[in-house]
């Protein structure tokens, strides 16, 4: 054999260790294509001040006290028609004072470039006896949270004084069931009767609707969502839940033992998770779907009165990293990392213009990581927040 050339079978024994070599790298390559970007970098948003469109029929809105997107994104809210006020609404005074405005229905459905597709439900103005009219079935005075679940059912809750109900629609606006017993409320630990519930979120897989109660109570209760039947319920912790007073929050003091409330949003993870908003404790707490405590963390600590954590609302893409959290009383919206539950970043700030909050009392996330919101007090509207550079 010449010097540097090469046996047939030495080509081939080389090639052979190759082939072996490159077998055994392919599983850490293509986990390294499989994983998700590092980058721990939170979405940038900017406002869309040309959503949604002008609203027909010279409508306008009250307290908008809840809002939710479908598996179309499309954008459900729910207002409060009676916190318009006469001037607001002086086309249906009697006699009329001005050319505009009308109170919308109570709930509105919007497609995606926010063009009005349906609207329906709550009270209704009656010009001649200047009063508002009850609808016929079960429904919350004040309004206060919604929910559109894989049905397409919506969800209603109610955190009037003596409201204590969930009422579930169906797609069209017919009321399909109520939760909680109208006018009547029995503690944390009463199983039939709620108080002042807030906000709502459905795990169409176990047929299950959890319910944040609420204003009156310290607790999460958890229904079938079908039936109606009782499944469980919690407090903070995981514990038993007790509505003696938790005392003066103040910064710095060992956390409340039990909700300080109100128990004002619940969120479902596609792990399994719940996310829950203590607001005036400044706190989310996580639970698994039966209850049992996981961890919690605190959001501007140093907040006092109204509290930080108003809304929670989940990012879509699979792995749900991120969690959005409204924040009225600072007026903004938070965005965490949902892995550790710390601040990464936020957008908006007090004011009237677009992009800026009044009371920031909602926020949902549709398909393509945009961001809605939905405000309170005097803001009474909603808006729409892109993923920078869409």
């Amino acid at each position: 054999m010449k010097p540097g050339i090469a046996t047939p079978a030495a080509v081939l024994t080389a090639l052979l260790a190759a082939l072996v070599a490159a077998l055994a790298a392919a599983p850490a390559a293509l986990a390294q294509d499989a994983a998700p970007p590092q980058d721990a970098s939170p979405p940038r948003y900017v406002v869309d001040a040309s959503w949604p469109e002008t609203l027909p029929n010279d409508w306008i809105l009250g307290q908008v006290a809840g809002i939710a997107v479908d598996d179309r994104d499309h954008v459900f809210i729910v207002h409060r028609p009676r916190s318009i006020t006469a001037d607001e609404a002086a086309a249906v005074q009697n006699p009329p004072t001005a050319e505009c405005c009308v109170p919308a229905p109570a709930v509105i459905e919007l497609d995606a470039e926010g063009r009005v597709v349906q609207a329906f439900g709550g009270p209704t103005w009656d010009r001649e006896r200047a009063e508002w009219v009850a609808p016929a079935h079960d429904w919350p005075l004040t309004e206060h949270g919604i929910f559109v679940d894989s049905e397409r059912n919506i969800w209603i809750g109610g955190n009037g004084e003596d409201d204590h109900i969930v009422v579930k629609l169906d797609a069209n606006g017919r009321h399909l069931l109520t939760l909680g017993i109208p006018g009547e409320t029995g503690g944390s630990n009463d199983t039939m009767r709620l108080g002042q519930p807030a906000d709502i979120a459905v795990d169409a897989e176990a047929g299950e609707v959890f319910v944040a109660d609420g204003y009156g109570n310290r607790r999460v209760i958890v229904f079938d969502a079908g039936t109606g039947a009782y499944r469980r319920h919690w407090g903070a912790y995981g514990e038993r839940p007790d509505d003696a007073p938790p005392g003066t929050y103040a910064p710095g003091n060992p956390p409340a033992r039990q909700f300080r409330g109100p128990v004002h949003s619940v969120a479902l993870a596609r792990d399994g998770r719940v996310y829950v908003a203590d607001r005036t404790g400044n706190r989310i707490q996580v639970f698994a779907q039966d209850g049992r405590y996981e961890t919690e963390a605190f959001v501007a600590p140093a907040t006092l009165d109204a509290g930080a954590v108003w809304d929670i609302a989940l990012s879509p893409e699979p792995a749900e990293r991120w969690l959005f959290v409204a924040d009225g009383h600072n007026k903004k919206v938070w965005i965490l990392d949902r892995e550790t539950l710390t601040v990464a970043g936020e957008f908006g700030r007090g004011g009237r213009q677009a992009g800026e909050f009044n009371w920031v009392h909602n926020v949902a996330v549709d398909s393509r990581g945009n961001v809605y919101t939905a405000e309170v007090n005097t803001g009474k509207r909603v808006q729409k927040f892109r993923l920078a550079g869409e």
